[in-house]
């Protein structure tokens, strides 16, 4: 990780410091009761791979588009938010030691100062976490416990409702957002505005994200651009739904790079909102 990187959008160009980079936006203070600010972040390859293999569920990042950069500006977003939004597909990899855990601020290596930072703008220790599934087939992490964070299951209308009495058996509240068994993010949102939330942290892959910018409730969306070629028949891009219209167009906000990471390549750090 470099201590610096270049800004190129918006002028003047100039090196600026990495780390602190995105807590410097402020997101927390961005968003109101009646409208929170929703954002997402994603880690690209110039082919448009976030993740590879066949099934979302069970896909990951490649290793090579990893860095500590990029994970760094990751958990700084993570810090400003007042609930983070998940999904079951993760919190099954998570329980089978596929992925790792990023339900906490500050317990990640090189990022324990976000804990600090975090009650020093007077919001909750951790943040709430939404758990977004259709199946609501997944077992619950005991990180979420431990650290006494809110945790809600939000499904759609018709799911199983052997499952949903299941979980109600358990002490948890379900949640619904959706027709069928799918959520979908107006009528998400909606339950999040009446919980008072205002800083909204969307971390729930493809399928989500093409729900909140389809219904126009993104707010910013973050995306680390890395300078490979990836390649493979079986990968996942950002959104996995039909053509878009209006609702996709996007314009940058700004564009930092960093040169020589990951593996001796070089990244872009972006920013873009929704056009009016």
């Amino acid at each position: 990780m470099n201590e610096r990187i270049l800004r190129l959008y918006p002028p003047p160009n100039d090196e600026v410091k990495l780390k602190g980079l995105y807590l410097s936006h402020n997101l927390h203070e961005l968003g109101t009761k009646e409208t929170p600010f929703v954002y997402a972040n994603f880690v690209s390859s110039l082919d448009g791979r976030i993740a590879v293999g066949k099934e979302e569920a069970n896909s990951y990042i490649p290793e090579r588009m990893t860095s500590q950069s990029d994970l760094r500006l990751l958990f700084e977003l993570h810090a400003q938010a007042d609930c983070l939004i998940t999904h079951g597909g993760y919190m099954r990899e998570l329980s089978a030691g596929r992925l790792g855990n990023v339900l906490q601020v500050g317990t990640q290596l090189d990022c324990e100062d976000l804990a600090a930072w975090r009650l020093a703008q007077w919001l909750t220790p951790q943040p709430a976490i939404i758990i977004v599934s259709a199946s609501l087939d997944f077992p619950l992490h005991p990180s979420l416990e431990e650290n006494h964070q809110a945790v809600y299951i939000v499904t759609g209308n018709d799911a199983d409702p052997v499952r949903i009495r299941d979980w109600q058996d358990k002490g948890h509240r379900i949640l619904f957002a959706g027709k069928n068994r799918q959520v979908q993010a107006a009528s998400l949102m909606a339950i999040l505005k009446e919980l008072g939330y205002r800083s909204i942290y969307l971390s729930a892959g493809p399928r989500i994200l093409d729900t909140f910018v389809r219904d126009r409730q993104l707010a910013r969306l973050y995306c680390t651009i890395t300078h490979q070629l990836i390649g493979g028949t079986d990968f996942h891009t950002m959104l996995p739904g039909p053509l878009l219209g209006k609702e996709g167009d996007l314009s940058m906000r700004s564009l930092y790079y960093e040169p020589g990471v990951p593996d001796g390549s070089g990244q872009f750090f972006t920013q873009f909102e929704p056009t009016p």
